[in-house]
Parts: C-alpha cells; sequence; structure tokens
C-alpha cells in the first residue's frame, strides 16, 4: 500500500507519495480543488492529512475513492518531526507525515459526518451573531456610563427602546448620531438572530435524537444540536465516562512519585459543547421543579461550593444524555441521579 501524504492549503497543496519500503514514488503541487479528481485516480493508499479547514471535505474525498485516511490533530505533527530545526515548508512537511505513516499507523481524530458538520456552522454563525451583538451592546453601555446614566434591567431584546427613552427622559433631546447607529445594528442583528434561533429549533425538532434529549431539564436546542454534532456517533464511546474526558468534564491529574495531586477539570475537546453543558446545567439548577438530578447538585453545593456543583452536574448531563442516545431512551429522572 502506497502513503499519500498532502500538506494542504487553501489553494496550493504539496503531495508525497511514497511505496510501503518508504521510497518516494511521487511529489507534486497542484490546486487543492483539484485534489478529489486526483485521489480518484490512484489505487488504494492511506492518504495521510493535517487538521485544518479543508481536510475534512478532501477526507470525505478520500474515503470515497477507497483510500484509507488518517487525519493527523495538529497538536501531533511536530512531535512527529513537522518543523523539526526550526525548518518548515510545504514540501517538507508532506515528506514527513508519509515517511512516519509508512512506519506506524498514526492516530487520527474522527472525522465528522456532512450534517455533524452542518450542524456545528449552523451553531458557530448563530454564535458569532450573539457575539456582535454583545459587543455592540458593550460599547453603547459605555459610553452610558460616560454620560452618567445608567439602565435598569431588562433583556437583550428592549435594550435599545430602553436606551432611546432614558436618552428621552433625563436629556430631552435625541441620541448622538454614533450612538444611534450602534442601535440600529443591534437591532437588525436581533432580528438575524432569532431567525437564526428558529433554524436551530427546527433542526432540533426534526432530530429524533435531539428531541429525546431535549427532555433533560434544563437542555434545549442549543446543547442538544451541539452535544449531538460533537459526538456524531455515540458507538465511538464505550462508556459515559470516556465521553466525559472526551468533552472535558473530569479531573485532571498533576501527580509525581508519592505526590499526588488532583485537579480541575481538563478542558479537553470542545470548548462551546463544555459551555453549552455547563448551561443548560445552570438552567436545570432554575428549574421550579426539582428532581433528582437538582437535589444532587445541591448535596454536592454543601460540600464543595457552587461553582464546582454546577460543573458536576454538567458533567452528570453529559452521562444521561450518553445513555439515552445509547439505549434509545427518553428521560428518566429516577435513573438520571443514580451515582454520584
Amino acid at each position: 500500500m502506497e502513503h499519500l501524504a498532502i500538506d494542504l492549503g487553501g489553494r496550493e497543496s504539496q503531495i508525497c507519495i511514497r511505496s510501503s519500503d518508504g521510497s518516494v514514488v511521487k511529489e507534486e503541487r497542484r490546486s487543492t480543488r483539484s485534489l478529489r479528481a486526483f485521489l480518484r485516480r490512484q489505487p488504494p493508499s492511506r492518504v495521510v492529512l493535517e487538521t485544518c479547514a479543508e481536510a475534512f471535505k478532501v477526507a470525505d474525498a478520500a474515503l470515497e475513492a477507497g483510500h484509507q485516511v488518517r487525519v493527523v490533530p495538529a497538536t501531533l505533527v511536530r512531535a512527529l518531526g513537522v518543523g523539526a530545526r526550526r525548518t518548515k515548508t510545504d514540501r517538507r512537511d508532506a515528506q514527513v507525515l508519509s515517511e512516519v505513516s509508512c512506519r506506524i499507523d498514526l492516530p487520527s481524530v474522527h472525522i465528522p459526518s456532512g450534517p455533524a458538520r452542518r450542524r456545528k456552522a449552523m451553531c458557530a454563525m448563530r454564535e458569532a451573531l450573539v457575539r456582535s451583538r454583545t459587543l455592540l451592546i458593550n460599547t453603547v453601555r459605555g459610553w452610558l456610563r460616560t454620560e452618567g446614566m445608567h439602565l435598569g434591567t431588562g433583556g437583550v431584546g428592549t435594550f435599545t427602546m430602553r436606551v432611546r427613552r432614558q436618552q428621552a427622559s433625563l436629556q430631552g433631546t435625541a441620541l448622538p448620531a454614533f450612538v444611534e447607529r450602534q442601535l440600529r445594528m443591534i437591532d437588525g442583528l436581533s432580528k438575524e438572530i432569532d431567525q437564526a434561533d428558529q433554524e436551530l429549533e427546527e433542526a432540533a425538532t426534526q432530530d429524533p435524537i435531539c428531541r429525546r434529549l431535549m427532555g433533560v431539564p434544563g437542555v434545549g436546542p442549543v446543547t442538544a444540536v451541539r452535544f449531538v454534532s460533537a459526538v456524531d456517533q455515540v458507538e465511538r464511546f464505550p462508556s459515559a465516562h470516556q465521553l466525559e474526558s472526551y468533552l472535558g468534564l473530569v479531573p485532571g491529574e498533576d501527580s509525581s512519585s508519592e505526590r499526588q495531586r488532583r485537579t480541575g477539570i481538563t478542558k479537553a475537546g470542545s470548548a462551546t459543547v463544555r459551555w453549552a453543558l455547563v448551561q443548560a446545567a445552570w438552567a436545570a439548577r432554575r428549574c421550579k421543579r426539582r428532581g433528582p438530578l437538582q437535589c444532587w447538585a445541591d448535596e454536592v453545593e454543601k460540600r464543595r461550593g457552587k461553582r464546582i456543583a454546577v460543573v458536576a452536574l454538567a458533567r452528570k448531563l453529559a452521562g444521561v444524555m450518553y445513555a439515552m442516545w445509547r439505549d434509545g431512551t427518553s428521560y428518566d429522572e429516577t435513573r438520571g441521579a443514580v451515582g454520584a
């Protein structure tokens, strides 16, 4: 079997093909757009890529052409020799990846399915809109403080209305043009965010797995879609603990010799999924109906404090959602609190 390493670029990519004995068969540089047709013409090979924006699309094309695919984590390639001795070029990178592939079976990240990647992109686009709106709101709040004005409490949806009303009641004049411009942008972003929320809710309700997961306390469309897109294939994880570790929700350890020390959570994996699960845990604790999960978190809070209890509840929510997906069951609160 030949080993075909590709150092991907936005426009052009470097290719290095080696035979099973490690000798270089072919090296060339070609446009990234032509890789699909190129891979179709190659005999079954092991295709090695480094994680980047284009990696999964090229990996799909390689799998369709009948190749084995290894998408190597970017955090690992330096240990393999990429960029060694402070010399890094596309040609050397492709040579190193193909040479290492001849010697060992390189580890590969999970190649997410097309629907999973689409859901991730949908969530990422929505979150970008929310961040942009938050930035604009904070600039207006900063201006209000310089003017000695303070808004009362209220939701984001009424922010622009409250600013205009405050200006009219205290100053009796129109807002400056540069502030009014910000408010118009906030209104426009709010409409786009509402549409993104509807799109995300439709995607969640049309997916049977997401519908079941939204039966868990605190879990809404954002958390369900984020969780499903990150896990993608539940059979990848033999147990709930391995999934929780994959999401970075388990304690770390810094031990040596006789010294043993447990640290905070590892924060490995997707930060956005972890954030969504923590927000779901806060929402679950605010529910008026106190179920076994919330009572379990209350007991943890008595021993370790509120923040640790919330993270522990987020970890348990991930485990409960994993079990529901694996077993094809709906949420049962009597099982959700078993085991601490």
